[in-house]
């Protein structure tokens, strides 16, 4: 049984929190050091094997909006633990795995539980004394990079030295653990904002069939081919789905996404520059890995082996915690706003670094340090932009909204990414790889996104309509520093 408020402690409340939000993010990269082996572990083709992180990543975009809404209407608490159950079952199916279907089912079931993440978010709101939630946001959302961080390098030493089950059997080990840490030591909200609303199943089933018609062809148009019957018609029914989608959510009583919340001038202007921060963080975490793994033969690859290139990555990832009190400080001196603002720069900084920083192991290193300390800045600010817009009733599913523009911004990245690499290469060996131009390019593309999320920052209202909101909170804190150790 959970702790009440009185008896909870905020820092253990934080850190088991963020180490949920951790292991929900090694969820998604434990997976890839071995998705080259995925075809003849699964005895399926390598089109095939692709799907094994696909579906993660549509499951995910599916059900973080409705595991929101669910946060709303019967508790965020409680759908933490259904999250972390989802976690644990999916890593449990797919370590059991012998053939494709049965991996996909377990992946997509890992992919339901992504929405702990702004559930954890959303809870603190309600739990958390309003001194603590600033620096307490700023570090649950750097999770998402420690996540990655960790997962990749100790997932490639993992494939390398012991079987592949190995990966999930321990990502299902640490979601039991988290379960029980959240069951024990993290409190239920007092207050349900909407305890009397009823689920929109309709706008549930409309808003996930215009997802996947939308995302498919995005994540899978490079294969289908962009102007393919498939692709287009894809693109279409969503366009019509998600019209209709809207015109229900429009109409119906209680919707699933309150639109008309989501149109206020600080939820609309933080959600598009989300979508834009997504792209521009997932960007360079496809072009240094490949440009970290590219023979040096080439002219422009590092020659690292998986592992090698997962140590190099993850001090990056680590400093997304190491600035979220900086963040944390600077959102409450000036408001989430310029830190999203700031943010964007410095991520547009760190890809302009890639210019005189690119030739070396630690100079990519160097680049994706600074560009992650920008995500990180961002990322702590974009929650409490949209808590400081909505009404408590409606913390998770606008949370849950924002994480979704933020996979948006990724898919499209990983789409567009993929097609400058693909038609810009050079020939090595006999075989075609990206050209030390197509990864220049790749890198400019970026640098122009974040300066673009940076203008977008800039035009959100500095205060929202609404009085009700975080920034009366976050304008309570003091200008001390915070430290990683108290959060």
């Amino acid at each position: 049984m959970a702790i009440s408020e009185k008896e909870a402690r905020p820092g253990v409340v934080v850190g088991v929190l963020a180490f949920g939000g951790t292991v929900a993010a090694i969820t998604q990269t434990a997976v890839v050091p071995i998705i080259g082996q995925l075809p003849s572990l699964l005895d399926t083709s390598a089109a095939n094997a692709s799907w094994v992180i696909t579906v993660t990543l549509l499951v995910g975009a599916v059900f973080t909006p409705v595991a929101g809404k669910l946060g709303d209407l019967y508790g965020k608490h409680r759908m933490l633990l259904v999250s972390g159950g989802f976690l644990i079952v999916g890593a449990a199916v797919a370590a059991m795995s012998s053939s494709l279907v049965p991996m996909l089912i377990g992946r997509g079931i890992q992919g339901m539980g992504v929405g702990l993440i702004p559930l954890g978010i959303s809870l603190m709101r309600d739990v958390l004394p309003p001194q603590r939630l600033g620096s307490s946001i700023a570090l649950m959302s750097a999770s998402l990079g420690v996540g990655g961080a960790l997962g990749l390098p100790v997932a490639a030493a993992v494939a390398q030295y012991a079987s592949w089950r190995v990966l999930f059997w321990a990502a299902a080990a640490l979601s039991a653990l988290v379960i029980v840490l959240i069951a024990i030591l993290v409190p239920t909200e007092a207050k349900r904002g909407d305890a009397g609303g009823r689920f929109d199943f309709v706008g549930a089933a409309g808003l996930g069939a215009g997802l996947v018609f939308l995302l498919l062809p995005v994540s899978k148009g490079a294969g289908w081919g962009w102007t393919s019957t498939t692709t287009l018609g894809l693109f279409a029914a969503s366009a019509v789905t998600l019209a209709a989608w809207g015109w229900w959510e429009l109409r119906t009583g209680d919707p699933l996404v309150d639109l008309r919340t989501t149109a206020r001038p600080q939820v609309l202007l933080t959600n598009i520059a989300s979508v834009l921060v997504g792209f521009a963080m997932y960007g360079q975490a496809l072009i240094v890995p490949q440009l970290m793994q590219l023979p040096a033969a080439t002219g422009h690859g590092m020659g690292q082996t998986m592992l090698g290139m997962g140590l190099w990555m993850a001090p990056g990832g680590l400093m997304m915690m190491a600035l979220s009190p900086a963040g944390a400080k600077l959102s409450a001196a000036r408001g989430p706003r310029v830190t999203l603002a700031v943010g964007a720069l410095v991520i547009a900084i760190g890809y302009g670094s890639s210019a005189v920083l690119m030739g070396s192991t630690w100079g990519l290193m160097t680049m994706v340090c600074i560009t992650n300390i920008g995500v990180g800045l961002a990322y702590g600010a974009m929650p409490a932009l949209i808590m400081g817009a909505v009404p408590l009733s409606e913390t998770a599913s606008a949370n849950s909204i924002n994480t979704l523009m933020r996979s948006l911004g990724t898919s499209v990245s990983a789409a567009v990414v993929g097609v400058v690499l693909a038609n810009m290469t050079t020939d090595f060996a006999g075989h075609a790889v990206p050209s030390e131009r197509g990864f220049h390019v790749g890198l400019l593309i970026g640098a122009v996104v974040a300066l673009v999320a940076a203008g977008v920052a800039l035009t959100i209202p500095r205060r929202p309509a609404e009085p009700t909101d975080l920034d009366t909170e976050l304008a309570n804190l003091s200008t001390r520093s915070v430290s990683v150790a108290k959060a």
